[in-house]
């Protein structure tokens, strides 16, 4: 579809806009090579784009014409303006987004899953697309589900996946911000500062700053931490029970939640 033509090709962009941000003013330096890293998170990545295509990778917008066709949804009782449902589609769902990431952390199950993309040693744009490809579907299905309960606006759910898309390649990028930019970016959207914390390897600091995209979130239900207790520049990154590099392979990363101990406790 060209709605997905046109998403990947933005996302694509961003992508190779960051890469170079980062080869030339990184905030960080990498002790782990990029050789080891990249071909297990641009894998992953490649894994769930072919799981998607031939599974249920358009059902985000479909779900959201289906929904106005019928008049489904609380956005779809009333004859609101278009720019107001496509606002409301906006924020609902980023918010939707953020309570979401909470429920990976929280609940085990979830966690066996998202602790894939929290292995990840160092903290670059390929880190954005390290997810198993498991959470990748649950995350389409949980989507749909509020896209037909709020009656999202069928064109700002194409603009959501993109702000999406390239709000999360942004806030992973390891890329350098003078500090009072980043202040105040922090007002509105989540800076790579703000959410590097999020992948701290200290438990406190990994279960805090969820948001993606808008930082309202975290700041308004008590999850944002501000800064680190180590320096960004020397922040430990990752979960601790996945130091060795011959854990974090490709065929591992597909196997850790079905792994005995793949529980929430093992940091």
């Amino acid at each position: 579809m060209v709605e997905n033509i046109v998403r990947l090709s933005i996302a694509a962009g961003i992508f190779a806009v960051m890469v170079t941000w980062e080869a030339f003013s990184p905030r960080r330096s990498q002790q782990i090579n990029r050789k080891r890293r990249w071909p297990v998170n641009l894998g992953l990545a490649f894994s769930n784009m072919v799981v998607m295509r031939f599974t249920i990778g358009s059902l985000a917008f479909l779900s959201a014409e289906w929904a106005a066709e019928k008049g489904y949804g609380l956005l779809n009782l009333g004859a609101l303006p278009n720019v107001m449902t496509m606002i409301a589609t906006l924020l609902i769902l980023d918010f939707a987004i953020y309570c979401q990431h909470i429920v990976m952390h929280k609940w085990p199950l979830m966690w066996r899953l998202h602790k894939v993309h929290h292995a990840d040693l160092e903290f670059d744009a390929t880190t954005a697309v390290r997810f198993h490809p498991l959470e990748i579907v649950l995350s389409m299905i949980y989507k749909v589900i509020c896209i037909v309960i709020i009656g999202a606006n069928p064109m700002a759910v194409i603009a959501f996946e993109i702000i999406l898309n390239g709000a999360a390649t942004f806030n992973h990028s390891n890329v350098n911000i003078p500090q009072k930019i980043d202040r105040m970016l922090r007002w509105i959207m989540v800076t790579p500062d703000m959410h590097r914390i999020h992948h701290s390897a200290e438990p406190i600091e990994t279960d805090s700053n969820y948001g993606f995209s808008l930082s309202w979130w975290d700041r308004l239900c008590g999850t944002y931490i501000a800064e680190p207790k180590q320096p960004q520049t020397t922040l430990t990154i990752g979960l601790n029970a996945f130091r060795k590099q011959e854990d974090v392979g490709f065929v591992q990363c597909l196997l850790i939640p079905f792994k005995i101990n793949a529980n929430r406790s093992v940091r």
